[in-house]
Order: C-alpha cells, then structure tokens, then sequence
C-alpha cells in the first residue's frame, strides 16, 4: 500500500555566475567549445587587441583577458542594465548592480572581469567579421557578462515522500522525489552554465 505522506512545496532562486577571469574563461571554452587554453588566449588575445569592423576600423572587443579579479567598472555595468532593461524588461534587472568578490587568494586585482568592452555590440550584429573562434568566444563572453548582470532564475520546487507498506515487511519503505520547474527565467534567458 501507498501513502503520499508529506507534500513540501517552495520557491528557489539561482544566481548568475559571475563574468570571466582568465581560469573560468579557459573552462568554461574547454567544455563547451572544445578549446584548448592556447586556443582559447590566443584568440581572446586578438578580439582585446581589436578587429576590423567594417566602417569603424581596428575595435578592441574585450577587456585585458588576463585577470583574475570578477569586478566590472561602474560605467559597463550602467550599460549592461540599460541593454538588458531595454532588450529583455525591467523585470530582468536586479534592483542593484552585483557585486562579484574574487576567491582567488593573492589574485592581482588591477583589471576588471573579462568583458565585451561595449556590450550593446551583439555577438549576431559583427559575426561576419570574425572568424569561427572568434564569434564563439566573443559570444561566450558576451552571454556570460550580460547574464551576470541579470535578475536571478526562479523555480517552484515540490518534495514528495510516499510511504510503502508491503504485507509481512517489518518496516514501511521510504520514497522520496523532488522536481523544480521554472517560474522566471531571469538570467537564463541569455546564459545557462
């Protein structure tokens, strides 16, 4: 015989992840690009030392890639909030700008996280000018920077423990099961780790 015995109901809410340094870049484009960590700093070696982008000329398209501080200045985050505000909704924003601290002991601070160095050039608008590397990485970089600068994703979450008892047993059996399903994408409308 089953019994569902306790039914639990909640919210949960998960956090962006913060935008690159030099050792998160160089995982997170092994596991989903396949890069190699030659492969991945030599081509964000050329997107900081800039492209040319047709009328514009030479455009820097990061910041300095090789960093291991998670902070973004003032003046990118205001830009990030103003994109996401216009492109996604109010509702993707946090009512503050987050603030990401290093966990790196004796990591040398002095540059920013790794960035789009403007945020509202979309990976799809200057893809025809840069190789197939380079749009994946810039791309990369771009959803992980925005997305950090995003609400956090909301899940209704349900816990369920059924009871079992069979004839002759000495004790009843324990089940338990559990699910989420998304309320608010936030954050994962541009970037799921």
């Amino acid at each position: 015989t089953y019994t569902v015995s306790k039914v639990k109901t909640g919210e949960r809410r998960r956090s962006p992840a913060p935008p690159f340094t030099t050792s998160t870049l160089q995982q997170e484009a092994s596991r989903r690009l396949g890069f190699t960590a030659k492969r991945t700093m030599a081509t964000a070696q050329q997107l900081y030392e800039g492209l040319e982008l047709g009328e514009g000329g030479v455009v820097g398209l990061i910041t300095y890639m090789r960093t291991d501080s998670p902070n973004v200045s003032e003046q990118a985050q205001q830009e990030a909030r103003e994109f996401v505000s216009g492109k996604y909704g109010a509702e993707y924003l946090p009512p503050e700008p987050p603030q990401y601290k290093t966990r790196t002991k004796g990591a040398q601070e002095a540059h920013e996280a790794i960035r789009p160095t403007q945020v509202s050039r979309e990976p799809k608008a200057i893809q025809n000018f840069l190789s197939k590397d380079q749009f994946k990485l810039y791309n990369l970089i771009w959803q992980r920077f925005l997305a950090s600068q995003m609400s956090a994703a909301i899940y209704d979450t349900v816990s369920v423990e059924i009871t079992a008892v069979a004839a002759g047993a000495p004790q009843p059996y324990l089940f338990r099961v559990s699910g989420a399903t998304l309320k608010f994408a936030g954050f994962l409308a541009v970037y799921e780790e």
